[in-house]
C-alpha cells in the first residue's frame, strides 16, 4: 500500500456529526467550522428533547463518540485536543476525528499543522522525525530550521525529489528520491520518542496546484505504518 492509497482509505470513510436539540443554526455553525473536513453535519431532535443539546459522531458501524454541545464547542473555541475524563458519560469527539480527511488545505494551513508536529518533536527532544518536502527547492527554504531540529537527540530525516542540486546537510539525513509519491506528498511524522502518546503525523497529497488533501493522526498504529513504509521504501540514502 502506498501513501496515496492510505489517504484514499481514510477518505472513503466519511463520518457524520449530528447536532441534537439545538436547531439548524447550531448545525450550520458547525458545518462551517468543518467545511474543510470529510464530515457531514446534520441537525436532529430527540422525541422528548432530552438529555438537552448534544452531538454524536457516527461512521458506517454506528455511533463512535458523543459529547454535550457545550463541551464540544468549548473545546473547539479553545482550539486544543480534548483530554478524556474517565468519569464523563461522553467520549471526546475530536479525538475520534484525528483521522478525518481535510480537503483543499492551503499552504498556510499545512504549515501550521507541520509546525505543531515539528515543535512536539523539539519539545520531546528524542525519537525520530520524518518530513517530506516534495522537492529539493522547497526543502532549501526550510534548511536552517531542519538543521536546528537535527542539532540534538532527535533523528531527523528529510525526503525530496531532485529539482535542483541537493544542499549540504550536517544535522539531518537527506533522502533524494525520484518517486511520484515523494513529489506529490507532504508529510511530517514523529515517532514519539518511545512514548505512543506523543506519536503524530500529517499526511497529504497535492491534487490541485498548492491545494492539499489528507489527514492528521495521533493513532500510534497509523504513525508506525507510515514510518515503516518510509523506512522500507526509501531507506537508501543517496550520497
Amino acid at each position: 500500500m502506498s501513501l496515496s492509497e492510505l489517504i484514499a482509505g481514510v477518505e472513503d470513510h466519511e463520518k457524520r456529526l449530528i447536532v441534537f436539540n439545538a436547531g439548524d443554526d447550531a448545525a450550520a455553525d458547525l458545518r462551517q467550522q468543518f467545511s474543510d473536513r470529510n464530515v457531514a453535519v446534520t441537525a436532529e431532535e430527540t422525541v422528548s428533547g432530552r438529555p438537552g443539546e448534544f452531538v454524536t459522531l457516527s461512521d458506517e458501524d454506528g455511533v463512535i463518540a458523543a459529547a454535550s454541545l457545550e463541551q464540544f464547542t468549548d473545546r473547539l473555541t479553545r482550539n486544543d485536543r480534548p483530554i478524556g475524563v474517565e468519569q464523563s458519560p461522553y467520549r471526546p469527539i475530536l479525538d475520534e476525528l484525528d483521522e478525518t480527511m481535510f480537503t483543499s488545505w492551503s499552504i498556510g494551513q499545512m504549515m501550521a499543522a507541520t509546525r505543531e508536529i515539528e515543535d512536539r518533536a523539539f519539545r520531546v527532544g528524542r525519537g525520530s522525525l520524518h518530513a517530506g518536502f516534495q522537492t529539493v527547492s522547497t526543502l532549501a527554504g526550510e534548511l536552517d530550521r531542519y538543521e536546528q531540529l537535527g542539532d540534538g537527540a532527535v533523528d531527523v530525516h528529510a525526503y525530496a525529489a531532485p529539482d535542483e542540486e541537493p544542499p549540504e546537510t550536517d544535522n539531518f539525513t537527506l533522502h533524494i528520491e525520484r518517486a511520484t509519491e515523494i513529489e506529490e506528498s507532504w508529510f511530517v511524522v514523529f515517532d514519539g520518542g518511545g512514548d505512543d502518546g506523543q506519536k503524530c503525523a500529517l499526511l497529504a497529497e497535492e491534487r490541485a496546484p498548492r491545494e492539499f488533501y489528507g489527514f492528521w493522526t495521533y493513532d500510534a498504529d497509523t504513525v508506525d505504518w507510515i514510518l515503516e513504509h518510509l523506512r522500507s521504501t526509501y531507506g537508501y540514502v543517496e550520497q
